[in-house]
């Protein structure tokens, strides 16, 4: 169990960044569509530790929502995230790349999904510790 502890909790203080980041531009008026990437980010970063700790095997993707489905097979709770991570993935596959432009969110829009965020990383921390 240290050696699944010590991972997640790298994942833990690189979703942290993502959250602080994601925060910060919030506050200072910064891109709505770079907020949305650091919120999946930070929460995909979040879920995968999460998983790691309760012995799950790495997978390759960006889709919360699969994170969520293997997360509620350790806790049902997480099914309260299922909305969030349906708009936290667009949000992410919207705008990480072209060929359009970003889509600027309502500020709001992006403030109630960093709360979300913060409930969920709340929620992983106090299972993990």
């Amino acid at each position: 169990m240290p050696d699944r502890a010590k991972l997640a909790k790298e994942w833990f203080v690189r979703g942290d960044h993502d959250l602080q980041s994601a925060r910060l531009l919030l506050n200072q008026g910064g891109p709505t569509d770079t907020i949305g990437v650091l919120i999946q980010q930070a929460t995909e970063k979040y879920l995968k530790g999460y998983l790691i700790y309760n012995g799950w095997k790495l997978k390759k993707t960006h889709d919360l929502r699969g994170l969520i489905a293997e997360a509620v097979d350790y806790d049902p709770g997480f099914t309260d995230y299922q909305d969030f991570a349906r708009k936290a993935t667009a949000h992410y596959l919207e705008n990480r790349y072209p060929p359009t432009l970003p889509v600027e969110y309502p500020r709001e829009e992006m403030a109630a999904m960093l709360e979300q965020a913060e409930k969920l990383v709340a929620r992983i921390k106090e299972a993990t510790h």
